[in-house]
């Protein structure tokens, strides 16, 4: 009645919208009934509160639309073009949408917003149907074009001597809440049948907005235009299109008078006029949506795959060269330099990785799709630029303290700056390409594959000759970071061929292997010159990097006889050399491992070599740990500090080789992990003499356990039983309570992860099947309940808890005979066999600190214990054992209702109400008869009255989901009761 009548019309709009929040989604101080019925009430009412709005926003514009005053459109701006009607369909509806924008005084304009933002609210949580009418829609569409009108602003300016009208920048904000309403509509996924044709009909219109807005004219290019819209707008109307291409181009693509083809050629022009990064950003997102669409559809429907994609094939090879054109400086100079390349985000990338890596992505999924136009599109450019950098070797001059590039005129020191930053991008691309050459397409696309791995090896050799990282240049603070870049990047794009080049040796190691052989040589060349610590960080990594890929993944028998890799095994092994930097070192020593641990592909066991292999194993092995073997004989004397660090160094340098060569090892045959532990036996005894000279410094216990964990993940086999127990008693008897508590109190995050690592190891000991390890339960479980459990129980810190449980789980879960015993002939002769329990202490502590961690507000411990405990429910039926029937089952119960009560874990409403099923329904008559009246009467805060109804509203049912339901209405409730008592004033009498 407010909104009917003009004076009042703006304060019943507030209320209108005030209602559709507050009681659409109400708060919990209303009980579930009265919830389900204002939604009701509300439902009944939308229909009228839709044809209100309509009304008001039609008036609106009819009243200010400026139809007689305008002169008839001059010819050159027939927008309604051919394109628009055959979109529409009637030339009326075209004609509609082109009336000029009306202008409004202040008053209308607040009113239309206030309108407005009322529809975006009801249209979040009313269901799509016949209420939303044609009309509405055309309205709501009317409103949305105030965001793309560039004309209304200048309008504004020409008549900002009359007070009243509304400034461009109000006017840009009722197309933004236009927009904001079709978004809320866009959203939903679920489309009734008859709604269909509205949706047809609303994207039509937004086709002629977006047409609209990357109109070209003589005045303006798209840019330019798109840079006069308010920002929110231009958000907004990328919001539309995301969710147009993601949830509704599946059933729109199906109607045959939809051009999609021309949709996408708008797009085309949105995306590349963007004004900002983040709006390119967002459009590349849509795109790599449509790609995605595409891929998905095309696999689905193999008989016509020729015929979508030849529909698309125009714009997909525009979209590529376009892409491949924005990440180029040579074109897009200006607005490249313009993007960060020094601070991380928090995906540990610069704001130009982020760029490059989604521009790739794009390019990597046409390729997908049109490989030969791809490949055709790319190697070309990257040519280009390879040739200029080919071509740096006729600069290069030898001056009194080295080698020179000469060139030193700035212009074309900031092109070749281009050039290389160019080629570094396009050797990332074609990197990124490189899965698309194995596999099934290995010998249809082999030609083009091998183009392009001779250029790259020869190209990094190139650069290892002629020692570009070393050169010096005009400008050194630009052009050897780039020169390094490109190096660095060719090792990189190389390596992404590794998997081509096994295949490649599979293929050809029997008839005539000269080519494959030349090309391993050649990279291998390239590499050696560039292993040493003098060589820059970035690229000697890289260099690592590829020489781990050779010797792992393409595995060639000629390796070990390379003059080169022999040259790389005497540096590694040549103590009087430098050492390289540790992340180098660590890589270098898993390549040289690896080249004698792995088994040649392509060869029987017999020719394997295994003997002389194993031999040059252990002693690579027994050089790099020289230092650290000859650490035995003096751990045992107390060290003076200097001496301490040195020893800190040496275990740090050689337990992080060793462990990455244990892991890397670790899925591989039998064979390779006994030659691997033969050769470490030695180091592994050491470290476990030094180990208890070391527990008070947690950084070195912290590498040890590291080191332990991942023999025993990796060799636990190989180490045989007697020697891992004796390991696992060192680390019983060296972990006391004080020793434990000591790590875990006062030394920090250090110490709690020496803690967690020997827990770990525990966890994989306790999963072992079979009965070598049974011995070790009961030590396991006391050092956990009676040692570890204390020092951390009454801890609010997270640190620990989570590895405690798990190891407390496993035990459980894979030594369930330890605690029941029962055996399947007892249970047959008897019938319902009483089982029979052992161990009954400890299994009963281990469930009450599973009940204790609920009581804490840790969320991560309460879901994770959850779940173990739903899993040994599964597996093991643990709520139908009778210990926990009888003693446990309802106190879980409890403490699971509790918490729903106190919403203090409400992201788990879910689980918590499914685990709280579960156990119910072991004993649904108990649950009724005997807890619930339990429950009820021991809440307080709730009068006798308000217990019996909560009461009578818990219907006795038995499956899941009235279950949950009678569960989630009994809290809400019950929260509602309380804040209804909590709010009476004292002394009122309850009736």
């Amino acid at each position: 009645q407010l909104i009917q009548s003009p004076v009042t019309t703006p304060l019943g709009l507030i209320m209108l919208k005030t209602t559709s929040e507050e009681l659409a989604c109400p708060r919990e101080d209303l009980s579930v009934d009265r919830k389900e019925e204002l939604r009701k009430l509300l439902l009944d009412q939308v229909q009228t509160v839709l044809g209100l709005l309509t009304g008001i926003l039609e008036s609106i514009w009819d009243k200010h639309s400026v139809t007689a005053a305008t002169p008839p459109p001059s010819p050159t701006s027939g927008e309604s073009g051919d394109l628009l009607s055959s979109l529409l369909q009637s030339p009326s509806a075209a004609k509609l949408l082109n009336q000029p924008i009306p202008i409004l005084d202040t008053e209308s304009e607040y009113i239309c917003s206030l309108a407005l933002e009322c529809l975006a609210h009801l249209f979040s949580w009313i269901p799509l149907s016949a209420s939303i009418t044609p009309s509405l829609l055309t309205t709501i569409f009317h409103f949305a074009r105030f965001g793309c009108d560039t004309r209304v602003r200048k309008m504004s300016s020409v008549n900002g001597s009359s007070q009243n009208s509304v400034s461009g920048q109000e006017r840009g904000r009722l197309g933004i809440l236009a927009m904001s309403c079709i978004n809320e509509l866009m959203s939903k996924n679920c489309v009734p049948m008859e709604f269909e044709e509205y949706l047809l009909r609303m994207f039509q219109q937004t086709f002629y907005l977006l047409q609209k807005i990357t109109k070209e004219n003589n005045a303006h290019t798209v840019k330019s235009r798109l840079e006069e819209l308010d920002e929110s707008y231009i958000e907004k109307f990328t919001d539309f299109l995301r969710l147009f291409v993601s949830v509704h181009l599946r059933r729109i693509e199906s109607y045959s008078q939809f051009p999609v083809v021309e949709f996408l050629a708008l797009l085309f022009k949105y995306t590349f006029h963007q004004p900002t990064h983040e709006g390119y950003f967002s459009c590349l997102d849509i795109w790599t949506l449509f790609l995605d669409y595409l891929t998905s559809k095309i696999k689905s429907r193999l008989a016509d795959k020729e015929a979508v994609l030849n529909r698309y094939e125009d714009a997909l090879v525009l979209l590529l060269t376009e892409v491949l054109n924005r990440i180029q400086f040579r074109y897009n100079q200006a607005q490249l330099e313009e993007l960060d390349d020094e601070t991380l985000d928090d995906d540990q990338q610069t704001e130009w990785q982020r760029y490059l890596r989604q521009s790739l992505e794009v390019v990597a999924k046409v390729m997908e799709l049109l490989p030969t136009h791809a490949f055709s599109t790319l190697f070309p450019v990257l040519q280009d630029n390879l040739e200029v950098y080919l071509g740096l070797q006729q600069f290069v001059v030898t001056s009194g303290t080295g080698h020179r590039l000469n060139i030193t005129a700035e212009n074309d020191c900031r092109r070749l700056h281009c050039s290389l930053r160019d080629l570094s991008s396009l050797l990332q691309a074609v990197g990124r390409l490189a899965e698309y050459f194995i596999g099934d397409v290995f010998a249809a696309r082999f030609n083009d594959a091998l183009t392009v791995v001779e250029r790259l090896v020869k190209v990094t050799l190139y650069g290892s000759q002629i020692k570009l990282y070393n050169i010096e240049t005009a400008v050194p603070s630009v052009l050897k970071p780039d020169l390094i870049d490109v190096h660095a990047q060719s090792l990189a794009a190389l390596q992404a061929y590794a998997h081509w080049l096994a295949q490649f040796y599979s293929e050809v190691h029997r008839q005539n292997p000269e080519q494959f052989i030349s090309l391993v040589s050649t990279a291998l060349e390239a590499i050696t010159p560039l292993i040493s610590s003098k060589v820059q960080e970035k690229l000697l990594l890289s260099a690592c990097h590829l020489l781990v890929s050779l010797a792992t993944t393409v595995r060639p028998v000629f390796l070990i006889s390379i003059p080169a890799v022999q040259k790389v095994f005497n540096r590694i092994t040549d103590t009087s050399a430098q050492r390289l930097p540790d992340k180098a070192q660590v890589l270098v020593c898993r390549a040289l491992s690896n080249v004698l641990l792995l088994p040649w592909p392509n060869l029987p066991e017999s020719e394997q070599q295994w003997a002389v292999r194993s031999t040059n194993h252990a002693s690579l092995i027994s050089a790099l740990t020289r230092e650290y073997r000859q650490l035995k004989s003096n751990a045992i004397l107390p060290q003076r500090k200097v001496q301490l660090e040195d020893t800190k160094v040496i275990i740090h340098q050689t337990l992080s080789v060793l462990e990455d060569i244990v892991e890397s090892i670790s899925g591989e045959s039998t064979k390779s992990r006994q030659i691997c532990y033969q050769s470490l036996q030695e180091s592994v005894q050491v470290s476990l003499a030094l180990f208890p000279a070391f527990i008070h410094q947690s950084d070195v216990t912290d590498e040890m356990l590291s080191f332990f964990l991942t023999l025993f993940q990796g060799l636990r086999v190989q180490m045989g039983v007697p020697f891992t127990e004796q390991i696992i008693q060192t680390f019983l008897n060296m972990f006391t309570r004080e020793q434990l508590a000591e790590s875990i109190l006062h030394e920090g995050s250090t110490g709690c992860r020496v803690v967690e690592k020997f827990l770990k190891i525990l966890q994989v000991v306790v999963q072992e099947p079979g009965q070598v390890f049974k011995p070790f339960l009961p030590s396991v479980i006391s050092l956990c309940m009676e040692q570890v459990y204390p020092i951390i129980a009454e801890r609010s810190s997270p640190d620990v808890k989570a590895e405690l449980f798990e190891l407390l789980f496993r035990v459980l879960h894979h030594n369930w005979r330890y605690f029941f015993k029962s055996s399947v002939l007892a249970s047959v002769q008897r019938g319902v066999a009483e089982e029979q329990m052992e161990n009954e202490a400890q299994f009963s502590a281990i469930m009450q600190a599973f009940g204790q961690s609920f009581l804490q507000p840790d969320i991560h411990l309460f879901k994770q214990n959850l779940f173990y405990l739903e899993t040994l429910n599964t597996k093991q039926k643990l709520y139908h054992k009778k210990i926990f029937r009888t003693t446990m089952l309802f106190q879980f119960v409890n403490v699971l209702l509790q918490v729903l009560v106190h919403k203090s874990h409400d992201l788990l409403q879910e689980e918590i109400g499914i685990a709280t099923y579960n156990m119910a329904s072991v004993d649904f008559d108990g649950f009724y008869s005997a807890f619930l009246p339990e429950f009820l009467a021991s809440c307080d805060g709730v009068d006798s009255n308000q217990k019996n109804v909560l009461g009578r509203n818990f219907k006795m049912d038995r499956d899941l989901p009235s279950f949950t339901q009678n569960v989630h209405r009994l809290v809400n409730d019950l929260r509602y009761y309380r804040l209804c008592n909590d709010s009476l004033p004292p002394g009122t009498v309850k009736l």
